[in-house]
């Protein structure tokens, strides 16, 4: 079984987010990147799959070379090789394009992507992907096995769960619970050492166009001061928490 994991390089959740330039560009000062969460459980998924049905599993990215440190990680983890799409990725369907062509050329069986990325929380590309190849998928998974050429997966509905039963070439958005947070690797130092001498291939984008632009980001509005309220003042209490809080 061949399965494609598809990366995304995403600031982590503890950097401090600005913008620039009228509030149009991200600005990436200081910024440290990593594995996009949702992605990450995917990859370790996919790696037991290598483990124990002897898969191969290919890491992609649609990204620069600053990217490639992310990907080095994904080798480091235990992916066989890497894909880096050399394009600035803008717009979720032109992702899905570079994304689909790769999965065309190689002809994978299995192809894992995390269902929404950690920075813009689109949730677009695993869709349009499978839309794109014209295979199964099944989104918000969080559970998968493979006998053969028969999958199986389970995803969040709800207020509950579904359980579906579909055929390889199969699209996955995969999430927490496709693997646990226990579960996920830590790459040691002989995976790192590893790494460095894994092929990571680069390949030039295929034509497309972008059909959405970001025009402007707004942060959250910043968070009031607390206010303290004396344990013997219940009425004052009760007054912020309806008028001021509208929780009651």
């Amino acid at each position: 079984m061949k399965i494609l994991v598809c990366i995304s390089h995403v600031p982590d959740t503890t950097s401090k987010i600005n913008f620039v330039n009228g509030d149009t560009e991200f600005d990436t000062n200081g910024v440290q990147y990593v594995i996009n969460p949702n992605d990450e459980f995917g990859l370790t998924r996919a790696i037991w799959f290598q483990e124990q049905q002897g898969a191969k599993v290919t890491v992609v990215n649609v990204g620069g070379p600053d990217t490639e440190a992310t990907l080095r990680k994904a080798l480091a983890i235990g992916a066989d090789d890497a894909i880096r799409v050399n394009a600035v990725p803008m717009d979720g369907f032109f992702v899905a394009q570079q994304l689909a062509e790769v999965a065309k050329n190689g002809g994978y069986d299995l192809i894992i992507c995390g269902k929404e990325s950690l920075d813009y929380n689109g949730g677009m590309v695993p869709g349009m992907m499978a839309g794109l190849l014209g295979h199964n998928f099944v989104n918000a998974c969080t559970e998968l096995t493979v006998e053969g050429t028969q999958a199986k997966a389970a995803r969040e509905i709800d207020g509950g769960k579904e359980v579906i039963a579909t055929a390889l070439p199969l699209v996955v958005g995969g999430q927490k619970g496709i693997v646990e947070e226990k579960d996920l690797r830590i790459p040691n130092m002989r995976g790192i050492m590893t790494a460095r001498t894994k092929p990571l291939s680069v390949v030039e984008p295929v034509g497309g166009d972008d059909k959405t632009k970001a025009v402007k980001f707004e942060k959250p509005a910043p968070k009031s001061a607390v206010k303290m309220v004396s344990p013997d003042n219940l009425d004052e209490l009760i007054n912020l928490l309806h008028n001021e809080a509208k929780v009651i």
